[in-house]
């Protein structure tokens, strides 16, 4: 099979949404592109605007056709050789498609713009956990008659006053690119670079962490790194969690190949990116003890992991000059509902129904109720994961980060698309039951092409309804015919033929993690 065909697709998906994004997504006033008499016209016009939502959807997916394709190449080979081969294949389309990417404004969210006033502000002297980006603009006068500084002119309404509520890692990085540039532009492809590392630290780790669990490198490599998911919302949404979750999965390998210490360092250095990266420290200390360590000793590990990793948590806040007002901002993302989280949903439906019972309880009961037992529920999971489950086995590890990341997701107050970046490196590194694996082929294209749907649309409902009525039209063809499915199962029947034949690691582990009961007891 010629690897070129898809690779070209997807190519020209990319550039496709690229152009969109210029049309769609929100721009500084200033920008030079603005200038483009075309451009300016498309965007002032309701019709181009979604004309470009239908052009950004038609390219996403062919992006998600070609890594369809991708998948069930990178998953044929068998031998060694060719299995390395596969994996350079998926790196080089990572590239590939990312590479028109890398100059787009930030895609379906306006957080990237917020990185770029947060990087200023610490350049300039003021704590991005004390200020928000409205302490960049200018004083009455100058605003009256210049209006506000490009820096914070595309930055959301909703957080120019609020502090920022991630670790120093980000910020200080922020703050070294705004010391060369103010043009935000440049400050956010900076920004995606920065995203971009963890893309590569996940490209080095995912095959490692294949091989320990029999999983085949190129098809773990495949799901992870190309996906539609990880190139609208990691790449194109140049979100801090992408850097967050390259640093988790390079913590498990350190603690492998080189010592749990090293492990708990990157574990902090994701912690001191988004504070939920810093779950992957109890897998940590799981894979650096020996089979059967009595509770005594798996105490004192998870104690000197989490020693450490919080010492490099702080350490950085201390060593770059921005403290830890991280910690007071952490209720930042709290203040917005998304239809994406379990907790609050149930919780503001019920509070709906008790005011028409008229209970007389509060507008935001149940909300917040079910908001602290969602918390409450993650962190309990989390502490018996820690404790209970088996030692020195690292297909086990990997599932505990699994675990606990898919509880925080699923549990958390506030939850964005790109929030579930941080679940397929370590679901697609374990082996999966087919329904499972189907049902994490299907979620990365579905959670890839909804990617324009999110909150940066801010109650447009005729884009809303555009964006659902295209996207209707584009999932069968991918996802619904008889071909479609029949190419999924393809890649699904591969995946398991290869687990079954112990082919790959152990032949005397279990086969299958079936995400029906995935994640039994030690």
């Amino acid at each position: 099979m010629c690897a070129s065909p898809f690779l070209a697709r997807g190519l020209l998906g990319s550039v496709l949404v690229l152009a969109g994004g210029l049309v769609v997504s929100t721009i500084p006033a200033t920008a030079p592109v603005l200038r483009s008499d075309l451009l300016a016209a498309v965007r002032g016009a309701e019709a181009g605007r979604m004309a470009g939502l239908s052009v950004v959807l038609v390219g996403l997916a062919l992006l998600a056709a070609a890594w369809l394709a991708l998948c069930r190449h990178a998953s044929v080979a068998d031998d060694p050789a060719a299995q390395r081969e596969g994996v350079d294949l998926v790196r080089f389309a990572t590239l590939v498609w990312c590479a028109p990417l890398l100059l787009a404004p930030p895609l379906f969210s306006r957080d990237g713009w917020s990185y770029a006033a947060q990087g200023m502000l610490a350049r300039v002297g003021l704590s991005p956990y004390e200020n928000g980006p409205v302490a960049l603009l200018p004083d009455f006068w100058s605003l009256l008659r210049h209006g506000p500084a490009p820096i914070v002119q595309a930055v959301d309404p909703m957080w120019m006053d609020t502090s920022a509520p991630y670790g120093p890692l980000p910020l200080v990085f922020g703050a070294l690119v705004a010391g060369e540039t103010g043009n935000p532009w440049m400050l956010v492809i900076a920004h995606r670079v920065l995203a971009l590392v963890g893309l590569v630290l996940l490209a080095w780790a995912v095959p490692r962490m294949a091989a320990w669990t029999g999983v085949h490198p190129g098809l773990a490599s495949a799901v992870v790194l190309a996906s539609p998911l990880m190139l609208a919302n990691g790449v194109g949404g140049l979100h801090n969690d992408l850097l967050m979750v390259g640093l988790m999965a390079a913590g498990l390998v350190l603690a492998v190949e080189r010592g749990w210490a090293w492990g708990a360092v990157a574990g902090g250095m994701a912690a001191a990116v988004k504070l939920p990266g810093g779950l992957v420290c109890i897998a940590v200390a799981l894979i650096a003890l020996a089979p059967g360590t009595p509770l005594s000793a798996r105490v004192r590990r998870l104690a000197g992991v989490a020693a450490v990793s919080l010492t490099t948590l702080f350490g950085l806040g201390v060593v770059t000059g921005l403290g830890h007002g991280w910690v007071h901002a952490l209720s930042v993302p709290g203040e917005v509902e998304t239809p994406l989280s379990i907790t609050t949903m149930t919780g503001k439906g019920l509070d709906g129904v008790a005011a028409v019972l008229g209970l007389g309880t509060g507008p935001d009961t149940f909300r917040d109720l079910l908001r602290a037992v969602g918390v409450l529920v993650t962190l309990a999971v989390a502490a018996w994961v820690a404790l209970r489950w088996r030692t020195g086995d690292p297909a086990r590890a990997i599932a505990a980060v699994a675990l606990t990341s898919g509880l925080f997701v699923v549990l958390c107050p506030t939850v964005h698309l790109w929030y579930f970046l941080m679940l397929p490196p370590f679901l697609a590194t374990l082996r999966l039951s087919r329904p499972a694996m189907a049902a994490l082929v299907v979620l990365s294209v579905v959670l890839g092409l909804v990617a324009p749907l999110d909150s940066s649309l801010h109650g447009a409902y005729l884009a809303i309804v555009t964006g659902c009525m295209t996207i209707a039209v584009l999932v069968p063809p991918l996802l619904l015919t008889r071909r479609a499915r029949a190419g999924l199962d393809r890649i699904v029947v591969r995946r398991a033929d290869r687990i079954g034949s112990g082919r790959h690691g152990d032949p005397g582990r279990r086969h299958a993690v079936d995400l029906q009961h995935p994640l039994d007891g030690p």
